[in-house]
């Protein structure tokens, strides 16, 4: 009579461990593994982050409406500084703000862009944005005696590659620039993304929105236009399409469809 047992068949797991290390089926359910820890490390990773990237983002944007306003110092408390800038939700159609509809320390205009009850789509659609929101927030600054001195408007528009998003400064008048900037934007380096030269940025300040007649002349070109240099950006060298897109958006939120009809009560003297 033979001593010899049979071999119980083994579980998968027990064949799983027997197997050579280069089999099909350890180099897949190894590699299978990693991935799926990767990704969890990762989006755990992402979910922890998330409260300082909204900070950051928070920050920076703060930090350029400071410096389109002329108030940014480096090295001083950014949070503190922003202070002193009043935030307020706009409906671009009225040119009214409507604070107790929306609050303004939470509202996002872009994000708005995609609600439909929000938001409209453009017919016309120099600035090539789609849609646009039926409400911006916008800033006030006003000086040590409660005068206005300073409106600061988000403003954005396509270029060659790229979305611009940024701010312009204008003065209590409602007309004159004091400065202009993105924050945002993907132009190609050394040619579009020269919007964000210091020189460049400087010739904004002084300009022209409209001229006396109230008609808006701002224009960002190669040549002087008919209407006088106040009313003239020089065009980025070498960056056509990004000096079109800038143009464009320029005009179209200055204009009657962007903040036309806000700038028109702000020339009125009524904030």
């Amino acid at each position: 009579m033979s001593d010899t047992q049979p071999h119980e068949p083994k579980g998968a797991i027990a064949r799983f461990l027997a197997a050579s290390p280069d089999s099909v089926g350890k180099t897949i359910f190894i590699a299978v593994a990693v991935c799926l820890v990767a990704s969890m490390v990762v989006s755990s990773a992402a979910v922890s982050l998330r409260p300082v990237q909204e900070a950051n983002r928070l920050k920076d944007k703060q930090v350029n409406v400071l410096q389109v306003a002329g108030v940014y110092e480096p090295g001083i408390d950014v949070s503190e500084a922003f202070a002193a800038f009043e935030p307020h939700v706009l409906e671009l159609a009225t040119g009214e703000f409507v604070d107790d509809k929306f609050d303004p320390a939470t509202f996002d205009d872009l994000a708005a862009a995609s609600d439909p009850e929000l938001s409209m789509a453009l017919e016309n659609d120099p600035a090539g944005i789609g849609r646009k929101s039926k409400y911006r927030v916008v800033y006030l600054l006003r000086d040590e005696s409660g005068d206005l001195n300073k409106v600061i408007l988000p403003l954005h528009g396509y270029g060659l590659w790229s979305t611009l998003y940024g701010f312009i400064a204008l003065e209590n008048n409602g007309n004159d620039i004091f400065g202009l900037q993105f924050y945002q934007h993907g132009e190609t380096p050394g040619l579009g993304a020269e919007v964000d030269n210091p020189r460049w940025k400087a010739l904004w300040n002084g300009k022209k929105l409209r001229d006396d007649e109230g008609d808006l002349q701002i224009s960002v070109a190669k040549s002087q236009p008919a209407a006088g240099p106040e009313y003239y950006v020089d065009a980025l060298a070498g960056a056509t399409l990004t000096s079109v897109g800038v143009d464009n958006l320029v005009k179209f939120w200055m204009g009657d469809e962007g903040y036309g009809p806000f700038l028109a009560k702000l020339q009125a003297g009524e904030f």
